[in-house]
Formats: C-alpha cells, structure tokens, sequence
C-alpha cells in the first residue's frame, strides 16, 4: 500500500489550499449611546465572513468578535457604520505593575481597566526588580537561605 500512495502523489491533480486563518478573538473600542447605533455595530459585524459570535457591551463600549475574521478588517467593517472606532486600549488593572503612571491611568476606562502603556510596565533592568526576583519562589535559582 505504501508504494500505491507514493505514486498516487505524483498522478493527482490538485489545486493548492489557501491557507486558513486562525480562530482570534478580536476587541474594539466603539462609543455607542444607544440601542440603534448597537444594532448597527452588531448586524455589520456579524455578518462578515468568519465571524462565530458578536458580543455588544455598550456600557463598557466594547465590541467583542470571535471567529476566522482579520483585525483591521473588523475595526474598517465597524468605521463603515460611521462610528469612531478603535482596537481595545485597555488591560485588566492587575496585570500593570504600575497601574497609576500618567499615560496609563485613563478616568474614561471602564472600571478595572487601565491603558496597556508602556511606562506601566516594570523595567527588567531595574535594580529594585532584580532583588525582588533574586528571592522570589518563582525563582528557581533563588536564595535558599531563608
């Protein structure tokens, strides 16, 4: 059977598969006031080609897609219902080592959320990050004096 399928290979006529996109989640920032400007956002965008589910938050003013859609694709799509959109600037409070920095505390966030800035972010040179990791348990060449 194995030389079968070898030659087989060679006598078939096959046209090249375009390469599939892959499953993303795809979050956009867009001011919506009410239920008709949510309809509008909800039907274009579930209507694109590969998108699964549409989730509408309009009190955190989030558009949530999930599905085998491009980003700029979904954020053009939502522009064409003549709202000003754009990609999700936010990341949970927790996760920002510096939560309260200028460029990242943002009063118009949605609660809980902070701009992914990166002034945020620990610098991985720091000396205060340094001995701070030197005796963390998650360190696996840590002090183990104490």
């Amino acid at each position: 059977m194995g030389a079968l399928d070898f030659l087989s290979d060679y006598f078939t006529i096959s046209t090249p598969r375009k390469k599939r996109k892959a499953m993303q989640t795809v979050k956009i920032k867009v001011k919506m006031d009410c239920d008709g400007c949510e309809r509008r956002v909800k039907n274009a965008v579930s209507n694109m080609k590969g998108a699964k589910s549409v989730d509408v938050d309009r009190k955190q003013s989030r558009v949530t897609v999930t599905g085998y859609v491009e980003p700029n694709k979904v954020l053009k799509k939502v522009k064409s219902t003549g709202k000003r959109a754009e990609f999700w600037p936010y990341v949970p409070y927790n996760l920002v080592a510096y939560p309260y920095v200028a460029q990242a505390y943002d009063k118009k966030a949605p609660s809980g959320y902070v701009k992914n800035a990166v002034q945020a972010q620990p610098d991985p040179n720091a000396i205060d990050e340094k001995l701070t990791s030197l005796f963390s348990d998650e360190n696996p060449n840590a002090c183990s004096i104490m």
